[in-house]
């Protein structure tokens, strides 16, 4: 079965979409797609630094997207900018730094298009083992520190109150979306990283009545997605990157239908 291109990209789709249904309910809660955007942003710097260094382009953008969380965390307590505009700063110039760093190295051939979009059809035995063995440990920090997340993105200073520490457990989110951007980077690139993490979340949000049955749905319209895209991308020769994103945009579109059906079948205000 892992002889065949497509299948191994089908079993490494799901494995990302497993991981990335959760981590995108933080997100998503937390108001946090700007800095799934930044992080995003920053693989590509993270790339440049392993082509530098001859290392492995998962342990570049790891370090890179680490570097920029960090580096956030030390400006929110300078003060002065406010978040989004912190976060405006440090992805245009990861983003361009990367760029830069690209082109100095004029011995390095360098596929941009593949950084920027990935290419999932291309992935290894040995990627998918990496996609799975990370997710077990990813899913498994997460539900460790899942009480204290959720609290902190509910009220933080009665997290810090009742002692369940959410300045760890941010850090430990922000440690846990830099390695699944390093992952997904292959898979569907630099700029759709962050569509895959907010889409089925957003999606999953309008279908589950609670947070752990949220983390669960998009986890399976995350799945959804990457079976509709490539089966889509297969039938009609389109990017699968991009086809899997799509395919979870009109699954986002979809579950606003129930809503849309109930207004408009809904009375007329009586005093109108």
């Amino acid at each position: 079965m892992l002889d065949d291109f497509f299948s191994r990209a089908l079993i490494a789709g799901v494995g990302l979409a497993l991981i990335t249904g959760p981590l995108g309910c933080f997100v998503v809660w937390r108001r946090m797609a700007y800095f799934g955007a930044t992080m995003a942003h920053s693989a590509l710097l993270g790339a440049a630094l392993a082509l530098f260094l001859r290392i492995e382009p998962m342990s570049g953008v790891f370090l890179v997207a680490t570097l920029v969380a960090g580096a956030l965390m030390l400006l929110e307590r300078i003060g002065g900018l406010s978040s989004d505009t912190l976060l405006g700063i440090l992805a245009h110039a990861a983003l361009a730094i990367g760029l830069v760093a690209v082109a100095a190295m004029p011995w390095v051939r360098v596929d941009l298009m593949g950084f920027l979009f990935g290419d999932i059809l291309a992935v290894s035995r040995t990627d998918i083992a990496i996609i799975f063995a990370s997710g077990v440990v990813i899913l498994g920090l997460l539900a460790w520190s899942w009480r204290s997340l959720l609290a902190a993105t509910v009220n933080e200073e009665l997290a810090r109150a009742e002692g369940l520490g959410p300045t760890r457990a941010r850090v430990l989110f922000m440690l846990l979306l830099a390695t699944v951007i390093a992952i997904a980077m292959k898979l569907v690139g630099i700029l759709l990283i962050t569509a895959l993490l907010i889409i089925p979340a957003a999606t999953a949000r309008r279908l589950a009545g609670g947070p752990e049955a949220m983390a669960v749905v998009a986890s399976l319209v995350g799945a959804v997605a990457v079976v509709l895209g490539l089966g889509g991308s297969l039938t009609l020769d389109t990017p699968s990157g991009p086809s899997i994103v799509m395919a979870a945009f009109l699954l986002f579109l979809a579950s606003l239908l129930p809503m849309a059906w109930r207004r408009g079948s809904a009375p007329p205000d009586a005093g109108s």
